[in-house]
This record gives structure tokens, C-alpha cells and sequence, in this order.
């Protein structure tokens, strides 16, 4: 943890080192949290905690931050896991085997055998932003990003893993595609992936 800042008077911004910071953070956070939090929102290198200031003081909240103990969670199915069925037949399936030096067969093999965790949201809602505990897969973005991905489609770029929840730009490589519901705006919760959940994906017959 490198920092702490206000954001108004209802949040607080927390500094990560990086993501397994922000990782173990959030997990310790959510096993804490006090009565008067709103929301704890990670991203990349922060976690943004939103307060209601009838309740709790920003000072408190500030405190509570810089007392909690990070929890970095096991790669491992401690819980039931969103099982997403997918397709391997995605337009650059060919090319991250080749960029990886593996058969495609090892990449669909490698990707559901994987274990993966929601690290955090953003970029169209609904779309998380998942990570293993291994590098194996992590390849680069394409270097000329599509104007349109369908809805569904099952992507890698870096050391992630995602599912656009709907048409959208996108530069990342196409490895399958789902028929998953990522986002529902009229469900209690709207998104299927939310941060700290843990994914499995599998083939589809």
C-alpha cells in the first residue's frame, strides 16, 4: 500500500503497488468491511471505497485502510465457481497457439484446466478482468483492434482473460466465444462476474 487519498467527501482512493496488492487488499477488505461502507471497487493499482459519511467519519475509513491486513486468496475452487461453457473456435485461436508455441488443443486445454479469479471490472459493464496463477497464456493484444467483437466472445490479451458482454471495439485475442449472459440489467445482480469470483471455464459439447 503506497497511499491514501480522499475522493470528496464519500470515498477514499487506496494505492496498490500492483495488482496482487490490489488483489489480497480487496479480500481483506470484503473480510472487514465495517458498517457504513458502501462499496469496495478495485482496479489495477487501487481500490476505491465509497462511504456513507452519516455513519462513518473519512478519518475512520482512512484508519480502517491503513490497518487491514491483505489476504491473498488461493488459486483454487475453495468455493462453487461460475462455470462458463465456450466455444474454442474463435478467429485468433490459431495465432496465440503460434504465439505461444503450443498446439491449439493445449491452449483450450490450458484455459480450462486454469483456475481464474475476477480481479476487477470495467471497460463495458458486466466485463471482468480475470487472472490465474500462471503466466502461460499471457499474450499480447492484436496489434490492430477490431471496430466490433460480438457479444460473448472469450478473449485474452496480457496476462488476462475475458468475456465481452457485448458488441463492442476490442483488441484483444478471440480464442472462443459463450452463450453465457455476462451483464442483465433487470437481475437482482447484473453482472455474472464480479470481483473476487472465481471462474472456470469449460469446453462446450
Amino acid at each position: 500500500m503506497s497511499g491514501v487519498h480522499p475522493v470528496g467527501d464519500r470515498a477514499v482512493l487506496l494505492d496498490c503497488d500492483d495488482l496482487d496488492a490490489v488483489i489480497a487488499m480487496h479480500a481483506g477488505l470484503l473480510a472487514s468491511r465495517p458498517h457504513g461502507v458502501i462499496d469496495i471497487v478495485p482496479a489495477a493499482r487501487t481500490v476505491l471505497v465509497s462511504f456513507d459519511p452519516a455513519v462513518l467519519a473519512s478519518e475512520q475509513v482512512t484508519a480502517w485502510l491503513r490497518t487491514t491486513m491483505p489476504i491473498v486468496p488461493a488459486f483454487r475452487v475453495g468455493e462453487e465457481p461460475v462455470t462458463i461453457d465456450v466455444h474454442y473456435t474463435g478467429e485468433d485461436l490459431l495465432e496465440v497457439a503460434a504465439l505461444l508455441r503450443l498446439s491449439e488443443r493445449e491452449v483450450v486445454d490450458l484455459h480450462t484446466a486454469s483456475v481464474w479469479r475476477v480481479a476487477f471490472v470495467g471497460f463495458a459493464p458486466g466485463f471482468g478482468y480475470l487472472v490465474t496463477d500462471h503466466e502461460r497464456l499471457t499474450v499480447p493484444r492484436r496489434t490492430s483492434p477490431r471496430t466490433t467483437v460480438p457479444a460473448g466472445s472469450v478473449a485474452l490479451a496480457g496476462k488476462f482473460s475475458g468475456v465481452y458482454p457485448r458488441p463492442s471495439p476490442g483488441g484483444w485475442q478471440l480464442i472462443g466465444s459463450t452463450d453465457a449472459v455476462m451483464w442483465d440489467e433487470t437481475a437482482t445482480e447484473p453482472a455474472l462476474l464480479v470481483p473476487g469470483r472465481v471462474v472456470r471455464f469449460r469446453e462446450a459439447s
